[in-house]
Parts: structure tokens; C-alpha cells; sequence
């Protein structure tokens, strides 16, 4: 095909409506510098090389466990719609747009300091008293307190788009707990992966400079030396949850749930493994309503009592500061055009949407008589205008809402405002293998670092789904999202070094680890530990089914009556109780998703998907037997990822302990059972088929499977892994290096029980190992199990 066919087959109808400003083209419908490389690049590649190139993106999604969360009953998450084809912007319009949005920062900053400092605002006639008063996000609580540090605003994200001018417009503030900026990262990583080559030699601008600015911001607000940054997340539950494990992850930083975090003589700590320790600065990703049982909402589950104390007392930095939702509300926008005019002496260089508060009769009117061009809605409000809520009105339609338009300004005005309906800028999106136009906003995020505010060299793109409804600039509306590459006409500068070769190095010590995270590490480690065993079980069932006899065999009737016991239906070739074994190791290691590898995750997610297909086409008998061993390998790979690549630091030391629990316990039952001289015929080759140790029994013992033989390689011998005897020495092993171990050069309960329990192993015999020491066994590692609940985990 010739380049110009090419260029013809690629711009084949990409046309923007007319008025309407594109991205890609300018004026002339040429295409824009910024851009020609990349035109450039899709038309070199064939339709099959593009398609390949595309899906690299999607599947690093996919595996990263990127997903847009849907809350219809019933309702799967669905992929992340990133479109392939980024928003590309040139350096110097940027740098003006961080300019301009450095000055809304700092005014953003002088408006709530006023509104919860002196209020002069308000005193002077700037703000509507009612206004102020009325917004839910207005925490009386915490007027007349200053923030520890000084400022109320350190992460900051605005909603943009570029009018048909060509100038950009602030469309919403977002003050209280800004999300987006995960993703923006993951949506890089996609897009770079779909354009490697191209990524390149863009010049594109990196985003990991403007997350260590901000990572070295907070840091530098600690208050002491001692104390820790952390991430308050409301919990897995949460829709932007992925993107809370993912930021903590990528910076380091503990993520941490309300329970988590205790006051203490107006200081805030953390509950730890070690201690309560203490957290100085709180990057907090839940809503400020939430944040304290005591003082604000009192039906919050996720908060910490006592939060506001501590924020009084000066004991904790909030990012952002508890009440700076209140600039969010639709209204401001209204004012704060103004409000720069009085605290800055100057107009917005980058102005917001044209907005007017209803509650004035001058601007009322003004509604009143341009409403086909506005969408009039809730003054508190935090939605965009191209994202209407019920009982929001369009272009002046009210026959939705059967009443007079005159009439419902005058009664409600102070509630409403009215907002320009704009037209928003378009830019190239990948359909049927040919690029079309798209309204598109971007969330762009500014964060307060050491040297004043910084502008993310790139952002989070937002595209309509069809040319016609700019109104479906949202995900859940079925648009997509995109990357944004800040490009350069010149090759960037290589970042400078942080650390000198001659600077002294000091290895710090391992994170703390709150102790809900050393819950779920836990019990990931003993539900990963039992799922692994019930496959196992199942599995030498259904191997046995096809040859045991139509009457049944006593083997076959013990296995169904052990399996019953633990709540497996033998019916099922893959049964449920398997999956729900998998889900709970799941959601426990959800619990913790900051901190695994995508590796890890990926893995763990893909186990979760076979069995849950398996289940729905797996018969009982030789099927059931190979899909079972499906699911193994990929169980195991998971352990492998876990226990091989996982740092061996506290954390892992709890996972480690819980599988090691689980598989001395389980062993110990399977022995009571089957490895006993009164137990049905086979029971001693079960349990070594169970133990995965059939070859390592052929090659120690020259004679066929007896008791005496079993109890000696599966609960004695502690070189055999699948023995209880080097599971016992594990567990003394990784409990000996917990903190508390010892205290004063003395043992901890905990510490005294598993040498107990591990001495009186050692010292047994195939032969004094009798049932009832088996089950003596069992009970004192479940005792083990207690013990760690009540000095850790309680």
C-alpha cells in the first residue's frame, strides 16, 4: 500500500464537527507537529503490526488487574477502555498550563484558609454566608484549626477541556481525596508498551519525577524522624481501590485502613506487629465525612475516633486537609473568578467554566434568559456539567420535571447554579482501524513538593464515546480513556542522580506492618496453604473413581466421609468448596494488594478464573482428576512467585507462618485418619500420594507403604517439605525473628509454645506416635494459631 493510501485509509472521515477545535489538526486540518510522529508511525505499521502493538497495551491491563468496576447486580468488572492512541501535547503549552494552574492552586489554598481561619470571605461579602453553610463537605469541627504544617492543599486535580478558541478551561476542582493519578501511571505503562519504538523517540515527558517530588514533600513534613508517611484508603470495596494499593506500592508507603490507626495524647499511630507506631502525615483517599466516628459522621465504619484530635493538637498533616471538599462544589466556580480579582489582584489566567449561583437576582435572570445554552443543577454539587445528575436540567427542558423553569429559580435559586454548556475539544481515538474524532477533558494533578507546586507531565484523559454526545465523557457512560504525552521538539534531559558515588549509605530497616496487613498475609498464607490441600484431596478421589467398585470400596467411603467432613460435595467435579477456598485467599490477599508484584496478583487472579470455568464443564472421574492438576500447577506457581520473589521481611514471615500452620495441621488430620493400622486398606499409599511424596518414599524405604513408614517421611522427617516435623521447625524458625520474640532475654508465650511443640516432635517415634499423640499434635499447633491472634493479631 503507498503512503498516501496509507495516510487516506488512516484519516479516512476524520472529520471534527464544525466550530468544534481538534488536538490533532489544526486549522488548516493539517496535522500538528506535536503529532506527526505518531500519524507517522500508524501508517508505517500494517493494520496486523498495529493490532499486534495495541494488544500489548490490553493485556498488561488485563494482567495489571485494571478494571473498571460495575455495581449492577450480577455485573462482572469489565476491562479498562483505554484507547490506544494518546493525547499528545507540546512542552511549552503545558508549561503555561502549570503556570496558571499553580495560581488557581495558590488560590484554592487562600480560599479555605479564609473559610476556616479568619472568614473574611464571607464577612466582606465575597461568599454567601448560606452558600458556605449549606455544603455537606463544610466541617464546622474544624474552624479556627490550622494545619499542622501550614497548608490545607498538597495533592490537587482539575478537570480541564479546551474550548472551540483554543483556550483551556477549568471544568471542576477536586480538593478533597483527587483520584486518577494511579491509573494515569498504568494507562503510561500500557500506552508505552503499545508504542515502544515510537515512546522512544518522542521525547515524552516521564511521570516518575513528579511522584518523587511529592513523595519527598511528604516526607520532608514529618514532624519526626521516627514517624511514617501513610495512605488512608476506605478498603477494597472501594471503586478507585486499585489505584490507592497501586500508588502505595509504587511509593512505598504503608496503605492503611481506618482500624489501622489509633490516637494516643493527640498523637496518631499506627497499630503494628511492633507496637503502636507513629504516623505523621496522612495522605488520605477517603472522604473528609468519614474520617472520624466522634466528631463527624457517626455511623462511619472506616474512620479513626479521636482523628480530629490529633489534627487540633497538631499531632498529623492531612493531604488534603480535612474540609477542603468544600471547594469542589459547582458554586465556587461561580466566585472564585472574582475572589482571584480580591486575594490575588488579578483575573484567572486559566479560567473556569462561566458558572452563576442562582441565588442572586441579577444572575437568576441571567439563567433565566440564556437557559437553552446551560445545564442548571445542584449548587453543591461536585459533577461536571457534561456529567448531569438527576434533577439537573438541560438546555431549559423541563418536561421532565413538569414544572415552570421562572418558577423553580425563584424558589430554589439558592440551591442551583447555572452552568455554559461548552463545546469541547476533540482528539483521535482507534475505530475500525481508522482514527475518529472525540470530545475529550483531561484530569491533570498538581502536588505541593519542596519547591511549590508541580504540574504531572502528562494525565488522564477522558473520551466521549460517540463525536455527537460530548455529554458521555465518562467510563461508566461507556466512554474511554487515554494516555497523555507531554512531547518535546528536543531529546530530554537525563534526570539528574539523587545519590552521590561518595554519599555515605546506611541500609534502612524493613517497613512496619500494621497488624491487619499481617492478618491477611497470614491468612492468604493458610487459605492458599488449604486450597492446595482440598485439590489435592479431591483430586485422588476422582483419580480412585473410575476403577472403585459400583457398591463403593471402604477407601472411597472413608475419602467421601473425609471430604463431607470439610465440606466438599463429591458430586462436583470441581466443588465449590475449592473455589471458595481460592476466593478467600483472594480476598485476603486483596486486602493487602500494595504489597504484591503484578506477577503475584496475576497469578493468583488467573487461578481464580480457571476454577470458576472449570467448575461450570468439569465432571466427576478422570476429567475432574486432570483439571485438578491444572489448578495445582497454578497454585503452586503462585506459592513459587510468593515465596521466592516476596521480600523476606515481616510480612512474608506471617505468610510464611500461616502456610506452614495450615499444612502441619492438615497433615496431622490426614494422618489420624488414613495413616492408622485401623484405617481402610490404601490409606497408608493415600496419604503419601496426598504428601506428594510417592518418589521420595520409593527411594528411602525398600518395603510397600506401612505405618510405620508413613508417620516416619510425613510427620517426622524434617527434610520431606509436606512433613509436619519441617513445617513445626519453620514456624519456630520465622516466630524466633518476629518482633517480640523475646523481651528482656526472655521467651514470649508464643515463642516458649513452639519450642515446646517442636522439642516433643523431635523427640518422637514412628512407633510411640501413636493416634492420640497425633491428636495432641493437632491441638497444639492449633494452639499455636491462638497464641499468634493474641500477641499480634487481636
Amino acid at each position: 500500500m503507498s503512503n498516501d493510501a496509507e495516510r487516506s485509509a488512516i484519516l479516512s472521515g476524520y472529520a471534527p464537527p464544525p466550530g468544534v477545535r481538534d488536538e490533532m489538526l489544526d486549522e488548516e486540518g493539517r496535522v500538528k507537529p506535536a503529532w506527526r510522529k505518531l500519524v507517522a508511525h500508524l501508517q508505517a505499521a500494517s493494520p496486523q503490526e498495529r493490532e499486534r502493538d495495541f494488544s500489548r497495551g490490553a493485556h498488561y491491563l488485563r494482567d495489571a488487574g485494571v478494571f473498571v468496576r460495575q455495581y449492577e447486580e450480577g455485573a462482572s468488572p469489565r476491562d479498562w477502555p483505554l484507547s490506544p492512541v494518546p493525547v499528545i501535547q507540546p512542552t511549552d503549552e503545558w508549561q503555561a498550563l502549570a503556570a496558571g494552574l499553580g495560581e488557581r492552586a495558590d488560590l484554592l489554598e487562600a480560599v479555605i484558609a479564609d473559610l476556616y481561619g479568619d472568614n473574611k470571605l464571607v464577612a466582606d461579602g465575597h461568599l454567601p454566608p448560606s452558600l458556605v453553610a449549606s455544603n455537606p463537605e463544610w466541617l464546622r469541627p474544624l474552624v479556627g484549626v490550622k494545619p499542622a504544617s501550614g497548608h490545607f492543599l498538597y495533592f490537587l486535580a482539575f478537570e480541564i477541556g479546551r474550548g472551540p478558541d483554543g483556550r483551556w478551561w477549568v471544568l471542576g476542582d477536586r480538593t478533597q481525596a483527587p483520584s486518577g493519578a494511579g491509573y494515569a501511571i498504568e494507562n503510561r505503562v500500557a500506552s508505552s508498551r503499545s508504542f515502544p519504538g515510537l515512546y522512544r523517540s518522542a521525547n515524552v515527558a516521564r511521570l516518575a519525577g513528579f511522584f518523587r517530588a511529592f513523595r519527598d514533600g511528604l516526607n520532608a513534613a514529618r514532624q519526626e524522624d521516627n514517624s511514617r508517611v501513610g495512605i488512608l484508603t476506605p478498603g477494597p470495596m472501594n471503586d478507585t481501590y486499585f489505584e490507592h494499593a497501586y500508588i502505595a506500592r509504587y511509593l512505598g508507603m504503608m496503605l492503611l485502613e481506618g482500624d489501622d490507626l489509633m490516637v494516643e495524647d493527640g498523637r496518631l499511630l499506627v497499630r503494628t506487629v511492633s507496637g503502636p507506631k507513629p504516623i505523621s502525615v496522612l495522605w488520605r483517599r477517603l472522604d473528609a465525612i468519614w474520617a472520624d466516628p466522634l466528631e463527624l459522621e457517626s455511623a462511619s465504619k472506616l474512620g479513626t475516633p479521636g482523628l480530629l484530635g490529633a489534627v487540633r493538637s497538631g499531632g498529623v498533616t492531612m493531604v488534603n486537609a480535612l474540609g477542603a471538599g468544600v471547594l469542589e462544589s459547582r458554586a465556587f466556580l461561580a466566585f472564585l473568578p472574582r475572589l482571584s480579582e480580591v486575594l490575588h489582584g488579578k483575573p484567572l489566567t486559566i479560567p473556569n467554566i462561566a458558572t452563576w449561583w442562582c441565588g442572586g437576582e441579577a444572575e437568576r435572570a441571567h439563567v433565566l434568559a440564556n437557559a437553552e445554552a446551560m445545564m442548571i443543577g445542584p449548587a453543591n454539587s461536585t459533577r461536571l456539567p457534561l456529567e448531569p445528575e438527576p434533577g439537573a436540567v438541560l438546555k431549559g427542558d423541563m418536561s421532565a420535571m413538569g414544572l415552570d423553569l421562572d418558577a423553580w429559580l425563584a424558589a430554589e435559586g439558592r440551591h442551583l447554579v447555572g452552568q455554559q454548556l461548552v463545546s469541547l475539544s476533540t482528539t483521535p481515538t482507534w475505530e475500525n482501524d481508522v482514527l475518529k474524532p472525540r470530545p475529550m477533558s483531561i484530569r491533570v494533578f498538581l502536588s505541593r513538593t519542596r519547591d511549590g507546586w508541580q504540574l504531572m507531565p502528562g494525565g488522564f484523559a477522558r473520551l466521549a464515546a460517540s463525536a455527537d454526545d460530548p455529554s458521555a465523557v465518562s467510563i461508566r457512560r461507556g466512554g474511554s480513556v487515554a494516555d497523555v504525552w507531554v512531547v518535546s521538539d528536543k531529546p530530554l534531559p537525563e534526570e539528574e542522580a539523587r545519590v552521590r558515588p561518595d554519599e555515605f549509605f546506611v541500609r534502612t530497616s524493613p517497613a512496619l506492618l500494621p497488624s491487619r496487613a499481617a492478618d491477611n498475609l497470614f491468612w492468604l498464607g493458610r487459605y492458599a496453604e488449604r486450597s492446595e490441600g482440598l485439590m489435592r484431596l479431591v483430586r485422588a478421589y476422582m483419580s480412585r473413581l473410575p476403577e472403585s467398585p459400583a457398591g463403593g470400596s471402604p477407601l472411597m467411603d472413608a475419602i467421601e466421609t473425609y471430604l463431607e467432613d470439610r465440606g466438599v460435595e463429591t458430586g462436583e467435579g470441581v466443588p465449590l468448596a475449592v473455589e471458595q477456598a481460592i476466593s478467600m485467599a483472594v480476598n485476603s490477599a486483596n486486602q493487602v494488594r500494595d504489597r504484591f508484584s503484578v506477577d503475584a496478583w496475576s497469578s493468583l487472579a488467573d487461578l481464580e478464573g480457571a476454577v470458576g470455568k472449570m467448575r461450570r464443564v468439569v465432571v466427576p472421574g478422570d476429567d475432574a482428576a486432570s483439571a485438578l492438576g491444572v489448578l495445582l500447577r497454578k497454585i503452586t506457581g503462585f506459592s513459587g512467585l510468593v515465596h521466592e520473589n516476596m521480600y523476606h521481611s515481616t510480612g512474608w514471615r506471617f505468610l510464611t507462618i500461616g502456610r506452614s500452620l495450615e499444612r502441619a495441621m492438615a497433615m496431622a488430620e490426614l494422618l489420624a485418619t488414613f495413616g492408622e493400622w485401623s484405617g481402610p486398606h490404601g490409606g497408608f499409599e493415600l496419604c503419601v500420594e496426598i504428601g506428594d511424596s510417592v518418589m521420595t518414599h520409593r527411594r528411602r524405604y525398600s518395603v510397600t507403604a506401612s505405618r510405620n513408614t508413613v508417620i516416619d517421611l510425613l510427620a517426622l522427617d524434617v527434610l520431606n517439605p509436606r512433613s509436619i516435623a519441617c513445617h513445626v521447625s519453620e514456624i519456630r524458625h520465622q516466630v524466633s525473628l518476629l518482633p517480640g520474640a523475646q523481651t528482656g532475654g526472655q521467651l514470649s508465650n508464643l515463642s516458649l509454645l513452639v519450642q515446646r511443640l517442636h522439642s516433643e516432635l523431635a523427640a518422637h517415634t514412628p512407633q510411640s506416635l501413636n493416634l492420640e499423640k497425633l491428636n495432641e499434635l493437632r491441638q497444639a499447633i492449633g494452639q499455636v494459631t491462638n497464641e499468634i491472634h493474641a500477641q499480634y493479631l487481636g
